[in-house]
């Protein structure tokens, strides 16, 4: 399958991550300030908990995922379509919860990746300013599906406001919010694109018989 333009741009954003985050932290141990490099280390540990939680979960999500499709599989060779329709509703609310956690985890891991690449004060508004609108968009979807994070990711929230109104103090810089705000947008949409490649690559199609039972399912992965 060919992958979309944003799959390949957040590819090339992972891999620049993985090959230089090691460059990354020696830079950030030399030129973030003191004060506030504390807190970007525990801002980017908690996110990378969150990560973790969300890959677990996207795990759990696709092993259900496979057990109701088989099921599904099988009353339709059974010709019972009316069990074999109910199922696939079910499926396709599962596969809408694994959507958002995927949707989810690709946000959190741009936010990761900006707090590996701020290398002085100039760089944090530009940087973490769009990171906080995330955020809460993060907090706000997986609400639904893993109602423990929200607390977490709200101390995350807060932990990088507090970085930046700290560092706009330090630097006295200002913060640009109408361009924050269209570049949380942009990470969003980039990440839901991609979450819905990726689940059009992880799970199979369902038999014809049952998508034309079952418009729910066609919803989750539009």
């Amino acid at each position: 399958m060919i992958m979309s333009k944003f799959s390949e741009n957040w590819k090339k954003e992972d891999e620049s991550r993985s090959s230089g985050g090691f460059g990354f932290r020696i830079r950030n141990a030399v030129k973030t300030p003191e004060p506030l490099r504390p807190k970007i280390e525990l801002a980017t540990r908690q996110i990378q908990l969150q990560i973790t939680r969300l890959n677990s979960t996207s795990a759990k999500l696709k092993e259900k995922d496979a057990s109701i499709f088989n099921k599904v599989v099988t009353l339709i060779q059974k010709h019972d379509t009316q069990r074999a329709n109910m199922l696939a509703n079910e499926l396709s609310e599962i596969r809408k919860m694994s959507k958002m956690v995927t949707h989810s985890k690709l946000a959190l891991e741009q936010i990761e990746l900006r707090l590996n690449t701020i290398q002085d004060l100039g760089d944090i508004a530009v940087m973490l300013s769009p990171a906080v609108g995330i955020i809460r968009s993060v907090g706000s979807e997986l609400t639904s599906v893993v109602p423990e994070a929200q607390s977490e990711v709200g101390e995350i929230s807060n932990l990088l406001s507090n970085i930046l109104v700290d560092a706009g103090q330090m630097s006295a810089t200002s913060i640009n919010f109408e361009s924050a705000n269209e570049e949380a947008d942009r990470v969003l949409a980039e990440a839901s694109a991609v979450a819905e490649q990726r689940m059009r690559d992880r799970f199979p199609d369902l038999p014809e018989s049952v998508e034309t039972g079952s418009n729910r399912f066609e919803e989750t992965l539009s």
